[in-house]
Protein backbone atom coordinates (compact mmCIF):
# COMPACT_ATOMS: atom_id res chain seq x y z
CA UNK A 1 0.00 0.00 0.00
CA UNK A 2 1.04 3.18 -1.09
CA UNK A 3 1.61 6.16 2.12
CA UNK A 4 -0.06 9.37 1.37
CA UNK A 5 1.00 12.71 2.43
CA UNK A 6 -1.80 13.91 4.35
CA UNK A 7 -2.39 17.00 6.06
CA UNK A 8 -1.15 21.02 6.18
CA UNK A 9 1.15 22.43 8.09
CA UNK A 10 2.70 26.30 8.52
CA UNK A 11 6.64 26.41 8.75
CA UNK A 12 9.40 28.65 9.07
CA UNK A 13 11.67 29.59 6.55
CA UNK A 14 15.37 31.02 7.63
CA UNK A 15 17.45 33.54 5.30
CA UNK A 16 19.09 30.65 3.62
CA UNK A 17 15.86 29.50 1.99
CA UNK A 18 15.95 25.93 4.80
CA UNK A 19 12.42 24.83 5.50
CA UNK A 20 11.54 21.80 7.95
CA UNK A 21 9.22 19.11 6.23
CA UNK A 22 7.04 17.92 8.29
CA UNK A 23 7.45 14.85 10.29
CA UNK A 24 4.69 12.55 8.60
CA UNK A 25 5.69 14.31 5.26
CA UNK A 26 9.21 12.80 5.98
CA UNK A 27 7.83 9.09 6.57
CA UNK A 28 5.94 9.04 2.98
CA UNK A 29 9.25 10.49 1.19
CA UNK A 30 10.63 7.74 2.76
CA UNK A 31 8.58 5.13 1.82
CA UNK A 32 8.45 6.52 -1.68
CA UNK A 33 12.30 6.23 -2.58
CA UNK A 34 13.69 2.94 -3.31
CA UNK A 35 16.98 4.03 -2.82
CA UNK A 36 16.37 5.07 1.08
CA UNK A 37 17.60 2.90 3.99
CA UNK A 38 17.87 3.82 7.93
CA UNK A 39 21.04 6.84 8.27
CA UNK A 40 20.67 8.24 4.39
CA UNK A 41 18.23 10.85 3.65
CA UNK A 42 15.10 10.46 1.37
CA UNK A 43 15.31 11.99 -1.66
CA UNK A 44 12.81 14.18 -4.00
CA UNK A 45 11.98 16.50 -6.74
CA UNK A 46 10.72 19.75 -6.77
CA UNK A 47 8.57 20.85 -9.99
CA UNK A 48 8.32 24.46 -10.06
CA UNK A 49 6.82 24.60 -13.83
CA UNK A 50 5.58 27.60 -15.67
CA UNK A 51 4.78 30.95 -14.60
CA UNK A 52 1.55 30.29 -13.57
CA UNK A 53 1.96 27.97 -11.10
CA UNK A 54 2.33 29.93 -7.72
CA UNK A 55 3.44 27.06 -5.77
CA UNK A 56 5.99 24.26 -5.78
CA UNK A 57 5.28 20.45 -6.12
CA UNK A 58 7.37 18.12 -4.34
CA UNK A 59 7.47 14.26 -5.75
CA UNK A 60 8.56 11.22 -3.94
CA UNK A 61 10.85 9.62 -6.30
CA UNK A 62 8.42 6.99 -6.84
CA UNK A 63 5.38 9.59 -7.77
CA UNK A 64 7.79 11.33 -10.26
CA UNK A 65 9.04 7.83 -11.73
CA UNK A 66 4.85 7.35 -12.39
CA UNK A 67 4.89 10.85 -14.92
CA UNK A 68 8.03 10.01 -16.01
CA UNK A 69 7.02 6.77 -17.47
CA UNK A 70 3.79 8.55 -18.41
CA UNK A 71 6.05 11.03 -20.57
CA UNK A 72 8.61 8.30 -21.85
CA UNK A 73 5.30 6.27 -23.63
CA UNK A 74 4.47 9.35 -25.14
CA UNK A 75 5.64 9.60 -28.89
CA UNK A 76 9.42 11.02 -29.32
CA UNK A 77 9.05 14.05 -30.69
CA UNK A 78 5.52 14.92 -29.98
CA UNK A 79 4.67 18.47 -28.83
CA UNK A 80 2.99 16.78 -26.04
CA UNK A 81 6.07 14.83 -24.95
CA UNK A 82 8.59 18.17 -25.50
CA UNK A 83 6.47 20.18 -23.13
CA UNK A 84 6.03 17.73 -20.44
CA UNK A 85 9.77 16.99 -20.68
CA UNK A 86 10.19 20.96 -20.11
CA UNK A 87 7.96 21.21 -17.64
CA UNK A 88 8.58 18.60 -15.50
CA UNK A 89 12.27 17.42 -16.54
CA UNK A 90 13.94 20.87 -17.34
CA UNK A 91 11.69 22.91 -14.52
CA UNK A 92 12.00 20.39 -11.64
CA UNK A 93 14.99 20.86 -8.76
CA UNK A 94 16.01 17.19 -7.19
CA UNK A 95 17.10 17.37 -3.97
CA UNK A 96 16.86 15.60 -0.55
CA UNK A 97 15.98 15.98 2.94
CA UNK A 98 19.26 16.45 5.26
CA UNK A 99 19.95 14.92 8.55
CA UNK A 100 17.87 17.67 10.65
CA UNK A 101 14.39 17.18 8.13
CA UNK A 102 15.15 20.07 6.09
CA UNK A 103 15.41 21.01 2.52
CA UNK A 104 17.39 23.87 1.11
CA UNK A 105 14.89 26.15 -1.22
CA UNK A 106 17.04 27.77 -3.79
CA UNK A 107 16.57 31.58 -4.25
CA UNK A 108 15.08 30.86 -7.69
CA UNK A 109 12.75 28.50 -6.54
CA UNK A 110 11.82 30.86 -3.52
CA UNK A 111 11.45 34.00 -5.68
CA UNK A 112 9.62 32.03 -8.32
CA UNK A 113 6.14 32.12 -5.23
CA UNK A 114 7.27 35.17 -3.71
CA UNK A 115 8.10 32.86 -0.62
CA UNK A 116 10.02 35.02 2.34
CA UNK A 117 9.79 34.10 5.88
CA UNK A 118 7.03 31.27 6.05
CA UNK A 119 5.92 28.44 3.85
CA UNK A 120 2.52 26.83 3.93
CA UNK A 121 2.73 23.31 3.31
CA UNK A 122 -0.35 20.82 1.95
CA UNK A 123 -0.68 17.24 1.09
CA UNK A 124 -2.10 16.48 -1.96
CA UNK A 125 -2.18 12.91 -2.03
CA UNK A 126 0.92 11.40 -3.85
CA UNK A 127 2.42 14.81 -3.72
CA UNK A 128 2.68 18.21 -1.61
CA UNK A 129 2.59 21.69 -2.44
CA UNK A 130 4.70 24.42 -0.81
CA UNK A 131 2.89 28.20 -0.83
CA UNK A 132 3.58 31.20 0.29
CA UNK A 133 0.45 31.38 2.97
CA UNK A 134 -1.23 34.35 1.45
CA UNK A 135 -1.29 33.45 -1.74
CA UNK A 136 -2.67 30.04 -0.64
CA UNK A 137 -5.52 31.80 1.40
CA UNK A 138 -6.30 34.58 -1.36
CA UNK A 139 -6.45 32.06 -4.42
CA UNK A 140 -6.58 27.89 -3.69
CA UNK A 141 -8.63 28.30 -0.30
CA UNK A 142 -11.14 31.06 -2.03
CA UNK A 143 -11.45 27.94 -5.25
CA UNK A 144 -12.13 25.40 -2.64
CA UNK A 145 -14.69 27.51 -0.15
CA UNK A 146 -16.50 28.70 -3.73
CA UNK A 147 -16.93 25.15 -5.05
CA UNK A 148 -18.72 24.40 -1.67
CA UNK A 149 -20.72 27.53 -1.57
CA UNK A 150 -22.08 26.62 -5.18
CA UNK A 151 -23.08 23.28 -3.58
CA UNK A 152 -26.30 22.78 -1.84
CA UNK A 153 -26.23 22.78 2.03
CA UNK A 154 -26.81 19.33 2.45
CA UNK A 155 -24.90 17.87 -0.12
CA UNK A 156 -22.07 15.57 0.71
CA UNK A 157 -18.62 15.38 -1.93
CA UNK A 158 -18.26 11.94 -0.90
CA UNK A 159 -20.53 11.49 -3.63
CA UNK A 160 -18.04 12.06 -5.84
CA UNK A 161 -15.95 8.98 -4.77
CA UNK A 162 -18.75 6.47 -6.12
CA UNK A 163 -18.00 8.09 -9.61
CA UNK A 164 -14.17 7.09 -9.59
CA UNK A 165 -13.66 4.47 -12.24
CA UNK A 166 -11.67 1.92 -10.82
CA UNK A 167 -8.30 0.73 -12.33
Amino acid sequence: MVRRFRGEFDQKVDGKGRVSIPASFRRVLEAGDPQFTQGLSPELVIVYGDHRRKYLECYTMDAIAEVDDKIDALPRGSMERKMLQRLFHGQSFPTSVDETGRIVLPAKLRNKIELDDAAFFIAAGDTFQIWKPDTYQSEEAARTDEWLDDLPEDFDPLIYLDQAKEG
